[in-house]
């Protein structure tokens, strides 16, 4: 038996191994070659788009784009380079019921894919955009071809599919780069309230952070409580700005406008709770 092994092994056409072999090399090397090649022009083409869009979401899409379009040209021409051009003909006279059939079986990725193209060019958000998408609030961080990636206020990383983003309601807190945030301040009944307005949106054109020229600071009354008559302080800050965060300037604000009010004379009461005694009855403390 040992004998007939070597015998078979000595009758194989090595030439034809060594032309496959050869033919293998050249093959993964064109593959390499156009490998490496895609991702160079993606680099280069990403470069030139966020330089003439000023869009990097959009340029690292499109770029992406490009860069698979050159892998699957390379593969094409390995097919023809070992002779399979019917392969690459089959392929081009079947790509109508090869999309379909693809199509149906991959209906949620092909469904992403296309929202992703959708997103690309409608763009409703852009890197670094505070957006929230059914109740997942965070910064957009990329948009990719299937899904899009944004990073929560707790560091969470989520990956929401672009469909989702399509078909549901987005808000996009930062796209003009201006913020509003507000807070209640409650004042004791009998206080003089236009003054303590005056002094709060006098203090709130001291904090740095607070905008005070097209969206100025305001107060308002907004509610008639049991205890207190409530102001609501309303402010808006820009989110583009390197200067103190958004909720650094929230608290500077408040403890401001709490020491100003204090300084003023004004008692900022809490709740207060009255207690009816109908049938004369002496209350007990427990």
């Amino acid at each position: 038996m040992y004998f007939s092994f070597m015998e078979n092994i000595l009758n194989w056409n090595w030439q034809e191994l060594s032309e496959l072999l050869q033919t293998l090399g050249i093959s993964l090397a064109i593959l390499l070659g156009f490998y490496f090649l895609a991702a160079f022009l993606q680099k280069h083409l990403r470069r030139r788009l966020v330089a003439r869009m000023d869009d990097d979401l959009l340029a690292n899409f499109l770029s992406m784009i490009f860069r698979l379009l050159v892998i699957l040209a390379g593969f094409m021409v390995v097919f023809r380079f070992v002779g399979l051009t019917g392969v690459v003909s089959g392929l081009l006279a079947g790509a109508g019921i090869t999309a379909f059939v693809i199509g149906f079986a991959l209906k949620d990725i092909g469904e992403n894919f296309l929202a992703g193209i959708l997103l690309a060019f409608k763009r409703p958000f852009k890197v670094g955009d505070i957006i929230e998408i059914n109740g997942i609030r965070g910064s957009v961080v990329s948009l990719n071809l299937r899904d899009t990636q944004i990073k929560t206020g707790d560091g969470k990383d989520v990956y929401i599919p672009n469909a989702k983003i399509i078909t549901n309601a987005l808000i996009n807190f930062t796209i003009d780069g201006f913020l509003r945030y507000d807070f209640i301040v409650g004042l004791d009944y009998g206080s003089d309230y236009r003054k303590a307005m005056a002094i709060i949106l006098e203090t709130a054109y001291k904090v740095p952070g607070v905008l005070k020229n097209r969206r100025k600071p305001n107060v308002w009354i907004a509610d008639l409580a049991a205890s207190t008559l409530n102001l609501q302080v309303t402010f808006w800050v820009d989110t583009l700005d390197d200067g103190p965060g958004d909720m650094e300037i929230k608290t500077n604000l408040i403890i401001e406008v709490l020491n100003a009010l204090d300084q003023a004379g004004f008692n900022l009461p809490g709740n207060i709770m009255e207690l009816k005694n109908y049938q004369n009855n002496p209350l007990k403390n427990s």
